[in-house]
């Protein structure tokens, strides 16, 4: 079996020395080659903490890190010039042009592509010879995505990349992404707020909440798995009305709304028989999906 290419095992990280605050309580997490992992969880649950624990800028307060088999606090040069990295605060030079930090970044990858990234500048608009400093924050994190991107990464951790983009703009990078990974050989961490962008280029989800991930799966099967249920029965339900394992329940009078995490034939046929209800299956996106686990 191929080794992933990030492997975490037990991840814990604190924060404080006499009243530690922990953030992080024992993550596992493994990205496959090729893989275009979305990472979501809501606003404090330590998305970017884990992020920065990967690279080597936070040290965990337990457990074990492997990113292309070696400790993240450890990193060789060689290993750090396959990464990619877009933090959520653009980390540029602002008395430079794009120009001149462009060229500046590119001096320290061999595998630089020029051509890629003044492809990528011109279809942002970016401009070549204006400092950085005094650019929107839209434009500077463009800037930082073409410096992720130029040097054609085996590894690209996003941090919320697409925060401060306008739709046209965001629409834009996801197909500038999806194109570099059109060969299956690029591995992706997408961490983002914004769903819907992870349903265009993700192959697999992972669900941050109370500082582990309870769920990480391909995203086409989990779509397949978590389903609700809307049935209307031929009288009022009782409000003790339940199903294993479900998710959520929501009962008024004749009518219930049950979101589950996984349905088959067998359960809504003994629902329609037993309540004497037409029942019906409804598929659900991926951020009613995140809401109905992180309710759960």
């Amino acid at each position: 079996m191929t080794e992933p290419i990030i492997d975490i095992r037990g991840l814990q990280k604190a924060y404080g020395r006499h009243r530690p605050k922990s953030v992080l309580k024992g993550v596992d997490l493994a990205v496959q080659p090729g893989t275009v992992m979305g990472l979501v969880g809501t606003n404090g649950e330590g998305k970017s903490t884990l992020i920065k624990c990967l690279l080597g800028l936070l040290r965990p307060t337990g457990g074990q890190t492997r990113v292309f088999g070696e400790d993240p606090w450890n990193l060789s040069p060689a290993t750090k010039a396959r990464i990619g990295y877009v933090p959520q605060e653009p980390a540029l030079l602002p008395w430079m042009t794009v120009r001149q930090q462009l060229a500046y970044t590119a001096a320290f990858f061999p595998s630089w592509d020029a051509n890629f990234a003044a492809e990528l500048v011109s279809q942002w608009g970016l401009p070549w010879d204006e400092r950085v400093g005094p650019l929107s924050l839209g434009q500077k994190q463009k800037v930082s995505l073409v410096l992720a991107l130029a040097h054609r990464p085996q590894l690209l951790i996003l941090d919320e990349p697409v925060a401060s983009l306008d739709p046209v703009a965001r629409r834009q990078f996801l197909e500038s992404l999806m194109q570099t990974t059109e060969d299956g050989e690029r591995t992706i961490l997408f961490s983002t707020h914004i769903t819907s962008d992870l349903e265009r280029v993700a192959s697999h989800v992972a669900i941050l909440k109370e500082g582990r991930i309870p769920v990480c799966e391909e995203l086409d099967q989990l779509k397949d798995r978590v389903k609700r249920l809307r049935i209307s029965a031929g009288e009022d339900l009782p409000r003790s009305f339940a199903i294993g394992g479900a998710l959520r329940t929501e009962v008024q009078g004749r009518s219930a709304l049950v979101a589950l995490s996984s349905v088959d034939d067998g359960l809504v046929q003994e629902l329609r028989t037993r309540w004497n209800a037409d029942v019906s299956v409804e598929d659900l996106n991926l951020e009613e999906i995140f809401m109905e686990l992180h309710l759960a």
